[in-house]
């Protein structure tokens, strides 16, 4: 079953949505990198919005003090999703980016070792689950509602972001090309104040641990879903589907145990988890292994 061309399309072997252009993801091979700039670099449904809201509130007092009310989307564009009102090159510094984008797409100035990159990674079960039910909410995504052939896509990568195996292993082996940092979802949800920290030492920035409680307090995922400039509510009706979800829907690890069957989540290891053991990454796939 190949993806709906209406909603996806295809450049140099990964799947963009039809938001933005082969043209202008061609144009970001040259785009302009400042030292300062930063990078969240995600598989779809990874943890992007939550890692995007951490930096926002270690970056911006005003976010963190509630003088500002700039939404998250606005503060951290997405790069590869053009803004219709926002100019990147001019964006206050530091400038912070959200990107899906494969390790062989991203601005060639990042391959120098300019700017920080943070890859965020998340259990595969997890993400495929959430991203399952993303596609309901998102209209600008195909939503396929049976789960057993929404599996057999992701699988196959044919889904915005395609194939999860290759975005995550593509950055990890190319990792000596890139400043970066890697953390993953389950350790954020684990402690939440040591990827803070870990954060804030891999951008050289020194917080008060009075100014560490309150990011670490407002970034807990509850707190975030309450945000509005966080929880990315106000996207257009035409974008989502409010009477199927949310943007944020749980934050938990294990919730793919709610979902798949026993024979799905065999079918899954049986074509990933080889994949998935050779990573450098101890998964967690379970609240109960916290």
């Amino acid at each position: 079953m190949e993806p709906s061309k209406d909603y996806l399309f295809k450049y140099k072997g990964f799947y963009f949505g039809v938001e933005t252009t082969p043209e202008y993801i061609s144009s970001l091979e040259d785009f302009e990198i400042n030292d300062s700039d930063i990078f969240i670099a995600t598989y779809p449904k990874s943890g992007t919005v939550w890692t995007q809201n951490i930096l926002s509130l270690i970056i911006h007092e005003g976010h963190r003090n509630g003088t500002e009310k700039i939404e998250t989307m606005e503060r951290i564009p997405w790069l590869e999703y053009k803004p219709p009102t926002t100019d990147l090159t001019k964006l206050p510094l530091p400038r912070v980016f959200a990107t899906h984008l494969p390790y062989y797409l991203v601005p060639r100035d990042l391959r120098n070792k300019r700017a920080s990159i943070i890859y965020v990674t998340r259990n595969p079960k997890d993400v495929m689950v959430s991203y399952y039910h993303f596609s309901k909410y998102m209209k600008t995504v195909e939503e396929i509602a049976d789960f057993n052939l929404f599996m057999e896509r992701f699988l196959s990568g044919k889904v915005l972001g395609s194939s999860w195996i290759d975005h995550v292993s593509g950055w990890y082996s190319h990792a000596e090309d890139f400043n970066i940092l890697f953390l993953t979802y389950e350790e954020m949800k684990k402690d939440l104040r040591s990827a803070v920290l870990k954060i804030c030492k891999f951008l050289g920035r020194k917080l008060s641990e009075e100014e560490l409680d309150s990011v670490v307090t407002q970034a807990s995922f509850e707190n975030m879903k309450k945000d509005p400039r966080a929880n990315y509510e106000n996207l257009p009706d035409d974008v989502v589907d409010k009477h199927k979800g949310s943007f944020l829907r749980k934050g938990t690890i294990g919730d793919w145990k709610n979902t798949m069957t026993v024979a799905q989540s065999e079918r899954f290891d049986q074509v990933l988890m080889e994949k998935i053991k050779a990573l450098p990454i101890n998964f967690i796939w379970d609240i109960n292994e916290i």
